[in-house]
């Protein structure tokens, strides 16, 4: 484990990289040594910062959850972080471009719970019994972390991507909600359009098979920290599409088609 002192310098840059919009190098090639525990116990200074800076943790988000990102990231299993409540954003509307500094975005179930969920032994069925709705959304994701280093080029690491809170930076919920025993989640699908192109299409089933099945996979890890999932928390299970780069001016759609659309502008 990297000692505490680092951990917290390299928390604290990362909050001042989403303040000012300055990427930051990669912390890997700074600290080839860094592990998983590493980049988790970074994210967590991280966010301890933004509690006390007045923010609140309004949800979750899995990343990483589909087979083709796990393989490009040489990693078995998703990663999370927390949203909170300054990265919500309503359908409709226009966003600040520069609120972000290398913008994505990808298209998303979220899970409204009405029951908290706890570990260990959280089920696909226990997920679906405590959830009172799904909901389409569209997430920004983003990189205070610099994706590709700006002298070599070299990709960043998994490490880097969870201590930069696993890249979430925004989330737009919309469309219409269902219960979630009302429609076969593995069969939602989706169309991505920018500025009236379709970008990306996919199903909910790229998720893990089930898009229920990372929401009961981030409660059980997160027994382990005496943490769980609250009532009322929105929950985004993983993207079923690949990421979708958009510039200033870019409108950004989501048809789910019997489950209605969602859209935004950056401006």
């Amino acid at each position: 484990m990297l000692p505490r002192d680092t951990t917290e310098a390299l928390a604290r840059a990362l909050y001042e990289a989403r303040r000012t919009r300055q990427p930051l190098r990669q912390f890997s090639r700074d600290y080839p040594q860094m592990t998983v525990e590493d980049g988790y116990a970074i994210q967590r200074a991280w966010v301890a910062l933004e509690l006390a800076a007045g923010r609140v943790v309004r949800g979750r988000k899995i990343g990483l959850t589909s087979r083709a990102m796990q393989q490009a990231t040489q990693i078995d299993e998703p990663d999370y972080a927390p949203l909170l409540d300054d990265m919500f954003f309503d359908t409709g509307t226009d966003i600040p471009f520069e609120r972000f500094i290398a913008p994505r975005v990808e298209v998303e179930l979220a899970f409204i719970l009405a029951a908290p969920l706890q570990g260990p032994g959280v089920t696909l069925f226990d997920v679906l019994r405590a959830t009172e709705y799904v909901t389409p959304a569209l997430e920004i994701i983003d990189a205070r972390i610099e994706q590709r280093d700006r002298d070599t080029g070299q990709m960043r690491r998994v490490t880097d991507t969870i201590a930069d809170m696993a890249a979430n930076a925004g989330i737009v919920l919309g469309g219409r909600a269902v219960r979630p025993l009302d429609v076969d989640l593995r069969w939602v699908g989706a169309l991505l359009h920018k500025n009236g192109a379709i970008e990306e299409t996919g199903l909910a089933a790229g998720v893990l098979n089930h898009p229920a099945t990372g929401v009961a996979w981030l409660a059980n890890k997160l027994a382990p920290h005496g943490e769980r999932l609250e009532a009322g928390q929105v929950i985004l299970s993983g993207s079923f599409t690949r990421p979708t780069f958009a510039q200033r001016g870019d409108v950004l759609q989501a048809d789910y088609g019997p489950l209605g659309s969602l859209s935004f502008r950056f401006v």
